[in-house]
């Protein structure tokens, strides 16, 4: 948890709460349904929360927009940035329904009123959204082509609306050809700890004027 105050100091009472409750439950949670590495849940904060947050280093959204987090697996990135930005409404979908069930248990143990779930292929999701974020693996030629559909013409934010994903590894070839559309920013400018090293934000803005 102290992680999380070391990047975020401005945190209020309810939010360290929520934020210090997610260890105990994801641990708990993880040992019915494997929605973390095991061997990885004892890094929860660092590699899946603070790495969730990255997100909030490139951008504040502002209150009252509406984001869907596709492929939210046990909840990441949707429940941090949830917790951190309370004014805004957070959509989670995922095919896989026994990670949503996670998610959602932990929504409801830390009191979250901002997050809806929905078990349901990317494909299928019709609500239009400001931004779409993501950690999932999927390449961005395909996360672009499933979400396009779903990104608001109107803007609310200090970035056009589209699509924020956390990545990692080398990602030329992968955005080049949305090279005119895409900035790529280096969480190890950010966060000084090892595994940032080679973790990324990438935004790709989704113009549909």
């Amino acid at each position: 948890m102290e992680i999380i105050l070391k990047y975020f100091p401005e945190l209020t009472e309810e939010q360290k709460i929520q934020f210090g409750k997610l260890y105990e439950l994801y641990t708990d949670w993880n040992a019915k349904i494997n929605v973390i590495s095991r061997k990885d849940i004892e890094n929860l904060y660092e590699h899946h929360v603070l790495h969730s947050l990255g997100i909030a280093k490139i951008i504040r959204f502002s209150p009252g927009s509406h984001i869907m987090d596709l492929g939210t697996g046990g909840g990441f990135p949707g429940i941090p940035l949830a917790i951190l930005f309370p004014d805004v409404k957070f959509h989670l979908v995922d095919s896989i329904g026994k990670k949503l069930r996670v998610a959602s248990a932990v929504a409801e143990s830390i009191g979250l009123k901002n997050v809806t779930f929905c078990h349901e292929r990317a494909e299928d999701e019709k609500q239009l959204f400001d931004f779409i974020v993501s950690r999932a693996v999927m390449p961005l030629s395909d996360l672009l082509k499933v979400i396009r559909k779903n990104i608001a013409v109107t803007q609310h934010n200090a970035l056009p609306n589209g699509l924020i994903c956390l990545k990692g590894g080398e990602l030329e070839n992968e955005a080049m050809p949305f090279k005119h559309l895409t900035t790529i920013w280096d969480l190890k400018d950010y966060f000084t700890e090892d595994f940032f090293e080679t973790k990324k934000v990438v935004y790709v803005t989704i113009n549909k004027k």
